[in-house]
């Protein structure tokens, strides 16, 4: 039977999954989750795929319908692609649940032009992915097809969806921006926010170097519209800009704190904005330096600078001066215009908003720029917060054109499930075949439309390898969250991925004698950047750990001095290696927990469109895993901070680190709560945010609260970057 013909009230794999939210006996139902995967690759997807006579014959017919590009399989031999493919059929690869195999099937297969069969399964989208990441390199495709096939990496969803794909978007997951402040680049901005949104992932805009509202242009007063009106046209141009239909553009917009327009640009997105200024789709962010928190802490006034003066005085845009090192300078300067604001009012602001719409997201400015390795300064991020890459201004001349090619972001990103990743029979081997199919996205990505962000891709390589599965891998071993045993776990992993990213990197310069642009100027070249672990053992502090990694070589301190000293000579052809982007739909494929995130619940409810409800166990859950499976929403929120923090010690880049809270929280779930109103307040998303910053977070996404009408309120989390 057809797809487009298939009844959903005659098929059993809907009230089967249905059933396992229907407790019997007291006990979640399980198995009804088996049964509905059984019976939903029986009655939906064995019926409908496209058989062929031969291999031979399958490729030629989705050549000749342009379902694949030709050269990227003529790079092989058919012989080859034949071991390949028995190869991943002897791996007998299975769904881990229901939802795995229904999102995999509805979202990522291939399907025929009229939607009623699929023509390639789970099997050929890994085979093209491994076949197309490669570049023709047998033994790459190989390692690449088993590290997919085993669920040990997985690319993300513009990579996977399209790899090999004739009629596809581009495989770049995201970009980041910034304006000028002029109207040259500003027409700019908006052309390259609608070309990028048309091409792939969200885009982060920086709009700190544009003057405030009032300020004079050209020696009249009161003439700057601000950053406000400039929000509206990128918010226009993302929902013009839309994939030829197949989802909206997505933007996030970041600002400094201590611009002129802040107050303005966080009211935007209040419910109760007038809509001459609302902004209902575009997502926001402040940059946040460390002079902002000092000011807070001591309840004094904030100077707010005007950008345009910042620049006449320091001879570089706004975004390019330290403000915390020269705050105090900017203030005496009478060539700077300045506007007054108690600190503790912008905090409560912000800790307003976060509760009512779950933005702004935080970028830590200095925390960023002092983890650093890379020649340059970092000023914002992408539309999920994890980017954190330098970037260069750039010149616009009044024909458009570049007076001055500066370098903006692209970044494609990838992730490792924790969970498999652990039963990896070569650490190093499966993390250097990640980085090169990462490299191979930006090697041969056409951004030629935006040219700073094509030379800023190819001057740096920058990729984007992160992970998910991180709370499945703590309960699968009866972990609780945020514990020591999972802090000191997450620390040693990341710092074993860290050091094999590293090695693989070298590699690569090695190879192709050539390294990202600067590297000479970066703390990877002096050698710095390896002090800390040349000078400490990171090795497991707790005996489950060490027990958990038995079989898997934890770099010691003489091999970070052997590989510290071969990056010196050799060099490394990826500036930037690591991100932890949120993992939304390929999460549920890979059937585990999203990102380093504590679950929502155990077992989760989802409205797939048209269908209805789907439900989705925790990975693993059973009777002995079930009391480390605890809902985010009942979790102390310093037990994520710490987890992510652990990791973050040894990720080049951000985490997009998500807080979750309840309207009503939890008795003594915190402290400072003991005696006061049970209630979320402002203070308490306050103690959050201050919290993070002391534990060294880069960057906070955003809030999502649980209200009391068991409503989940706060952010839609984007589709557009998530892995």
């Amino acid at each position: 039977m057809p797809l487009k013909d298939i009844d959903l009230n005659t098929v059993t794999y809907f009230d089967l999954n249905n059933q396992v939210n229907i407790p019997k006996d007291n006990q979640i139902q399980l198995a009804k989750d088996d049964q509905a995967l059984a019976a939903f690759l029986k009655e939906n997807v064995e019926p409908n795929v496209k058989h062929f006579p031969s291999l031979e014959e399958r490729f030629e017919w989705l050549f000749d319908n342009d379902f694949l590009e030709r050269g990227f399989i003529e790079q092989y031999s058919m012989d080859f692609i034949k071991k390949l493919y028995q190869f991943l059929e002897d791996q007998h690869f299975q769904f881990g649940s229901f939802m795995s195999a229904f999102k995999f099937y509805n979202q990522y297969a291939l399907k025929t032009n009229d939607g009623q069969y699929y023509v390639e399964t789970y099997l050929d989208r890994v085979a093209m992915n491994a076949l197309f990441y490669a570049d023709g390199n047998e033994e790459l495709a190989m390692t690449l097809a088993d590290e997919m096939i085993h669920q040990r990496y997985q690319p993300a969803t513009p990579s996977f969806l399209n790899a090999g794909r004739a009629r596809r978007g581009e495989l770049v997951s995201c970009f980041v921006l910034q304006a000028e402040d002029n109207m040259n680049s500003i027409g700019r901005l908006v052309n390259s926010a609608l070309q990028l949104s048309k091409m792939g992932g969200g885009v982060g805009i920086n709009l700190s170097n544009i003057r405030e509202a009032g300020a004079p242009v050209m020696g009249i007063d009161n003439s700057a519209g601000g950053i406000v009106p400039i929000m509206k046209l990128l918010e226009d141009s993302f929902t013009f800009s839309s994939q030829v239909g197949a989802r909206q553009g997505a933007g996030v917009v970041y600002l400094s704190v201590f611009h002129p327009d802040v107050m303005t640009f966080l009211a935007t997105k209040k419910e109760n904005a007038d809509e001459k200024v609302r902004v209902k789709t575009l997502s926001l962010g402040l940059t946040v330096p460390d002079k902002f928190y000092e000011l807070t802490k001591n309840n004094e006034k904030m100077a707010l600078f005007s950008p345009d003066d910042v620049e006449k005085v320091y001879g570089v845009p706004f975004n390019y001066v330290d403000i915390t090192a020269e705050y105090d300078q900017m203030v005496a300067n009478p060539n700077i215009r300045k506007q007054w604001l108690p600190a503790r009012n912008l905090e409560e602001e912000i800790s307003k908003l976060q509760q009512e719409s779950g933005y702004p997201y935080i970028i830590n400015l200095d925390t960023v720029n002092r983890a650093n390795p890379v020649a340059g300064k970092v000023i914002s991020s992408n539309l999920c917060s994890e980017i954190l890459q330098v970037e260069t201004p750039s010149k616009i001349d009044d024909e458009q054109e570049y007076q001055e090619l500066g370098s903006d972001i692209s970044c494609n990103l990838g992730s490792i499930n924790i969970v498999n990743m652990m039963e990896t029979p070569d650490f190093g081997h499966s993390v250097d075949a990640m980085i090169r199919a990462l490299t191979y996205v930006s090697d041969t990505s056409n951004l030629k439309v935006v040219p700073s962000v094509e030379h800023g891709n190819q001057e740096n390589h920058a990729v984007g390898l992160g992970a998910m599965g991180l709370a499945a891998f703590f309960a699968q071993n009866q972990m609780y969250y945020g514990d020591a045993e999972a802090l000191d776990f997450t620390s040693v992993f990341f710092m074993t991925l860290n050091y094999y990213s590293l090695k693989a990197s070298m590699n690569i310069a090695k190879e192709r004698k050539s390294t990202f642009h600067d590297f000479d100027k970066s703390a990877y070249a002096d050698g710095s950047y390896f002090d800390k672990y040349v000078n400490r053992d990171w090795s497991p502090n707790t005996d489950k750990v060490a027990a958990l990694f038995e079989g898997h070589h934890i770099p010691n301190q003489k091999d970070w001095v052997e590989l510290r000293d071969q990056v010196k000579q050799y060099g490394l052809y990826n500036s930037y290696r690591h991100a932890i982007a949120p993992t939304g739909s390929i999460s549920y494929v890979n059937n585990t927990t999203a990102s380093l995130l504590p679950i929502v619940n155990r077992v989760e409810e989802r409205q797939e469109g048209m269908i209805g409800k789907v439900y989705y166990p925790a990975p693993g859950l059973n009777n002995e895993t079930m009391p480390y499976f605890i809902s985010a929403y009942d979790v102390d929120m310093r037990k994520v901070i710490d987890v992510y923090a652990a990791a973050q010690e040894h990720v080049d880049q951000g985490m997009s680190l998500t807080l979750f809270m309840r309207s009503t929280l939890p008795e003594g779930l915190y402290s400072w709560k003991n005696g006061r109103t049970d209630k979320m307040t402002t203070r308490d998303l306050s103690i959050l945010r201050n919290y993070a910053f002391h534990k060294g977070i880069k960057s906070l996404y955003y809030i999502r609260t649980f209200t009391d009408d068991n409503q989940e309120a706060g952010v839609n989390e984007c589709e557009s970057c998530s892995i």
